[in-house]
Parts: structure tokens; C-alpha cells; sequence
């Protein structure tokens, strides 16, 4: 036996490859159900909004006023609010997961979520100094939230930057950045009239309900465009998510690509909060789903965007008609789901540090 083991003879080339393809197999059939799983959950969740509501409609009704056939009113109730709604959490969904995903893979921080480092705060504080203090409205505030989020975004950069770019230190000035944006938001909506107030407190909360007609379009251009460029430049997400000297003996220029890298995500993050808000979470907890069911250390972007989209159109169907005393706006449910979630990270974070 012993000179059976001494005498086998080591594998060959061709079953080291054959056992990279079998490896690469079974990573493209979990990313196959792990997007099969999403677009589900997201169909599932899609036929729910479309059939519940104040006035609750059957399956054949929707289909019809799908179509524009049927009686004008279920056509306006379906076209006019509850599809768009619908689109708009599914759009949103992938704009703040697809940032998420990319802040966390370049600045290898499970933390590194551009809702816990200031950066939905600080388009949320464009978006709603925009409407209280020059009375703009509608499209006209999303130029004030991508400003917002790009200031605290140099901000956090040019405080956190020594002799390079650390996860953890990008993190606690983005913790401190975002505190500083709330209390200006609440400064801001203290001094404010209390009816102009009340339209501004989308902008801290994150809400689908009035998202239709042109701030739909501009969701819908705006991440469609930024998620395009994403798409362009995808491999330098997964490289340095390896670290900045992995990247560099790939040919990648590190410090640069994270910049474009980031100022992309700073760019969804300001679409989307422009037009829904705030919404809580999502930009954590999806990509951390899609990395726990895809297992393969990837970048896991499309994973993470589809998961976005599920997980934003199921909380907002669930706060329309599933939670007690009325319907919540879809940042509240998120922040039920997302704080347990933020809470277990630091808690095994701080066990495995011990």
C-alpha cells in the first residue's frame, strides 16, 4: 500500500482541467438559481401589487387593463399607479444594491454601505435643501442629490485618505459623516413649514408612492445609464476585491479604478435617493444575501442586483398591505429587516475578532 501511494502517479493537465470545469459548472448553476430564485420572488411579489389594493383586483381584470382593454378605471388603477410603483421598486432595488455591492468589493468592508457611510444622507440633504429652501420640485432635485452624495463622498475620501485608501477608516469617517448629515436634515425640516416639512420627509424615510411619470423616467435612464458603465468596467470590481497589489500585477490601475468604481455607486445611490428617498438598508443587506447564496468569494454584482430589486418590491408590497394600522412607506420596512441584520455583522464581527 505504501508504495502504491509512493508510485501513483500525480494528475495530468487534462484532470486539473477537467476539474476546473466541473468547478466553473457548478458556480454557473448556483448563479443560475440564485437569479432564478430572485426573478421568482419578484414575480410573485409583482402579481400581489398588482391584484391588492384599496379596491382588490382578479387576475383576469389585471391582465385586460395590462392590455389597455377593460374598464377605464381598472386601466388608470394599474397603469397609472400600481406598475409604476412596481418598476420604480424594482429599478430602485437594483440602483442601491449594485452600489452597495460595489463599495463593499472595493473597499473589502462588509460595512463599507453607502447608507451607513453617509452617502444616501447626503443626497437626502441636497434633495430636501433643494425643496425647502429654493422650492424645487420633481425632477429639477435630482442634479441637488447627486451633488450631495458627491460632496460627502470627497469628503469621506479626503478625510479617511492616509497614504492610502483602508476599509475601516473609510468606515468610521463615513459613520461620522452621516450623523452630521442627519442633524442638518433635522435642522433643516425643524425650521421648515410644517406642510412644506411634510413633503420633505420622503427624503428621510424613502418612499414608492408618488414615484410615476417623469421621476420614473429619470430613475429609469439615470440607473440604466450608470449601470451600462458598471457593466463596462465589472472586472475591475472583482480585482480589487483581491487587494490593490493583486490588481496591480493584473495590469489594473488600482487608485483609479476604485475612484471611477466609486463614483459610479455615488451616482445610483444619488439617482435613486433623488427620486424614492432614502430607502434603508437594501445597499447592505442584498449584496450580503447574494454572497452568502452564491459562495464563491465573487463580486456577486448581478446576484446583488436582482436580490435588490426582490427585496425592495417585497417590502414595499408588505408595507402596503401586510403591516398593522395601514401601509408604511418602503424605507421603514427595509430599516425593520436591514437593523437585526447590521446588528448580527458587528456582533460576529466582534467574535471572531475575540
Amino acid at each position: 500500500m505504501a508504495s502504491d501511494r509512493l508510485t501513483a502517479p500525480a494528475p495530468t493537465g487534462s484532470g486539473t482541467g477537467a476539474l476546473l470545469r466541473a468547478e466553473r459548472a457548478r458556480r454557473a448553476r448556483r448563479r443560475a438559481w440564485v437569479l432564478a430564485g430572485a426573478v421568482l420572488v419578484i414575480v410573485v411579489t409583482a402579481v400581489l401589487g398588482l391584484l391588492l389594493g384599496a379596491a382588490d383586483l382578479d387576475p383576469a381584470t389585471v391582465l385586460l387593463a395590462l392590455f389597455g382593454a377593460g374598464e377605464p378605471g381598472d386601466v388608470f388603477v394599474v397603469h397609472r399607479l400600481r406598475l409604476p410603483r412596481i418598476l420604480a421598486a424594482v429599478v430602485a432595488g437594483v440602483a442601491f444594491a449594485l452600489a452597495g455591492a460595489i463599495f463593499q468589493s472595493v473597499l473589502r468592508n462588509p460595512l463599507a454601505s453607502p447608507d451607513i457611510l453617509g452617502i444616501a444622507s447626503g443626497a437626502s440633504l441636497g434633495a430636501v435643501w433643494a425643496i425647502l429652501g429654493l422650492g424645487i420640485t420633481g425632477a429639477a432635485v435630482a442634479p441637488f442629490a447627486f451633488t450631495g452624495a458627491l460632496a460627502v463622498a470627497v469628503a469621506i475620501w479626503l478625510l479617511a485618505w492616509r497614504q492610502g485608501l483602508h476599509g475601516i477608516r473609510f468606515v468610521l469617517v463615513g459613520v461620522g459623516m452621516a450623523y452630521l448629515c442627519g442633524s442638518m436634515l433635522a435642522w433643516l425640516l425643524a425650521r421648515a413649514d410644517v406642510r412644506d416639512a411634510q413633503s420633505a420627509l420622503v427624503w428621510t424615510v424613502g418612499s414608492l408612492a408618488d414615484v410615476r411619470g417623469e421621476s420614473l423616467a429619470t430613475l429609469a435612464i439615470g440607473v440604466g445609464a450608470l449601470t451600462a458603465l458598471v457593466v463596462l468596467a465589472g472586472r475591475s470590481v472583482g480585482v480589487l476585491a483581491l487587494g490593490d497589489d493583486h490588481a496591480r500585477a493584473l495590469g489594473v490601475a488600482a487608485d483609479r479604478a476604485r475612484v471611477v468604481l466609486l463614483l459610479l455607486a455615488v451616482g445610483l445611490v444619488a439617482v435613486a435617493t433623488s427620486v424614492a428617498g432614502p430607502i434603508a438598508f437594501v445597499a447592505l443587506v442584498a449584496p450580503a444575501i447574494a454572497r452568502s447564496l452564491l459562495r464563491d468569494g465573487s463580486a456577486a454584482l448581478v446576484a446583488s442586483a436582482a436580490c435588490g430589486a426582490a427585496l425592495t418590491l417585497a417590502a414595499d408590497v408588505i408595507g402596503q398591505h401586510a403591516l398593522p394600522g395601514g401601509s408604511a412607506p418602503v424605507g421603514i420596512v427595509t430599516g425593520i429587516v436591514g437593523a437585526p441584520y447590521l446588528l448580527w455583522l458587528l456582533a460576529t464581527g466582534r467574535r471572531s475578532r475575540a
